[in-house]
């Protein structure tokens, strides 16, 4: 990959109109640092473009920037400029006039709806929820065998503070009719030369409105960022990134099941309790990917870090799930050997990162294997063995950290 970015132009930042005022939008940052993930050819570049600090680069067009790790300890809210970004299409909304932006509801509705954001904002009390954006295909590189798509380490993933409104206020202002089945969403990214299958996802109409889903103009207190989806996206607590939607513009009452490219034919998953399949086998049945398993990390400590020998040394990290909410976490300093309760931080809600905390000591100089597994209120656990489908999503384990006790 270059080290300068041709597919998107410097754009100006979002001032007081709003108005993202540029026909391209380019990657704004050198290029010259690079990261090595640990997986086979990991090599990365970390480019810094508008909006953003450097990140780590899959693509560039669309663009797909992942979240460098070393970031999940510096808080349990990812930062907005370091929040990952996927697009699976290039042709990006480039100039976003908010006093001309609709939101537009049609369908099986009783009053079909064409708001603008100030209308929007005041069709309910705004509301937030601090809940995890996680791709499904985060940790893909990490696949043994390996699987095709996106060689993503464990960086497409993030928390943040979601402001907005539910979208149950919308469609409740619009009149859902009987015999509504499905809600389907559309964005104003599209395919860039009209040839693909426009990105539209849908939810069950129970699920869309379940009040928790929501229509959000703001994360962590700001607007959102233009590669993060500005001036709306849908959030959607517990699963996958696939269904948040960026840049909406179009919301419809379905009366049967949405049979669009992207339900239909992808993000689909084997069919059964674990969502595997036997490494280098197909799954006999599938279904559209849902909530996350349950998931932790140790965030503290990477591959071969040094801790002292002899003395204590508190490991941190995160644990997260698709909505139960976490119960506990074990951690184990012996490769699994034995395992001892970490202490869990401040609640941030049940869709949220929630934070962790061990002390260990090692006994000896040499290599040590960590290991982190939690379990949420519903009793789902991470298993020791990693789940494996032929679309390398919803990597799960129990992560291992290998250090050196010096």
């Amino acid at each position: 990959m270059q080290t300068r970015r041709t597919f998107l132009r410097q754009a100006a930042a979002l001032g007081a109109s709003g108005v993202l005022a540029s026909s391209a939008f380019e990657a704004i940052g050198a290029g010259q640092e690079r990261v090595t993930l640990p997986f086979e050819n990991g090599t990365r570049e970390l480019v810094a473009f508008p909006q953003k600090r450097p990140l780590i680069v899959l693509t560039s067009r669309p663009p797909q920037l992942e979240t460098p790790f070393s970031v999940f300890n510096e808080g349990l809210l990812t930062p907005n400029d370091a929040f990952f970004v996927r697009y699976h299409w290039s042709g990006l909304p480039l100039s976003i006039d908010p006093a001309a932006y609709r939101l537009r509801v049609t369908g099986k509705v009783e009053r079909p709806l064409d708001l603008s954001l100030d209308e929007l904002r005041r069709v309910a009390t705004p509301a937030e929820i601090v809940a995890v954006n996680q791709c499904s295909g985060n940790s893909r590189g990490h696949f043994t065998p390996r699987v095709n798509g996106g060689q993503l380490s464990n960086g497409a993933m993030g928390n943040a503070r979601w402001t907005g409104v539910p979208l149950k206020a919308v469609l409740d202002r619009a009149g859902v009719q009987g015999g509504a089945v499905q809600v389907s969403f559309n964005g104003l990214d599209q395919p860039p030369l009209g040839d693909g299958p426009d990105f539209v996802k849908a939810l069950d109409i129970d699920h869309a409105r379940d009040g928790e889903v929501m229509l959000a103009w703001q994360m962590n207190g700001a607007e959102l960022p233009f590669l993060n989806g500005y001036p709306l996206r849908l959030v959607v607590p517990g699963y996958f990134g696939t269904y948040w939607i960026k840049h909406v513009s179009e919301i419809q009452v379905l009366d049967a099941p949405f049979q669009g490219f992207w339900m239909a034919s992808a993000y689909r998953i084997p069919d059964n309790s674990c969502a595997c399949v036997e490494p280098g086998t197909t799954p006999s049945a599938t279904k559209p990917i849902g909530r996350f398993p349950i998931r932790s990390f140790v965030t503290s400590l990477q591959n071969d870090a040094r801790v002292p020998a002899n003395r204590e040394t508190v490991a941190r990290g995160i644990a997260f799930d698709g909505g139960q909410g976490v119960a506990e976490v074990a951690f184990s300093s012996d490769g699994g050997a034995t395992w001892q309760p970490a202490r869990l931080g401040t609640n941030h809600g049940r869709y949220s990162f929630h934070e962790w905390t061990a002390r260990f000591t090692p006994p000896r100089k040499g290599p040590l294997e960590l290991k982190v597994r939690a379990t949420s209120r519903s009793g789902e656990t991470q298993p020791l063995t990693a789940t494996w489908n032929p679309a390398g999503y919803m990597r799960n384990v129990v992560e291992t950290v290998k250090v050196v006790a010096v």
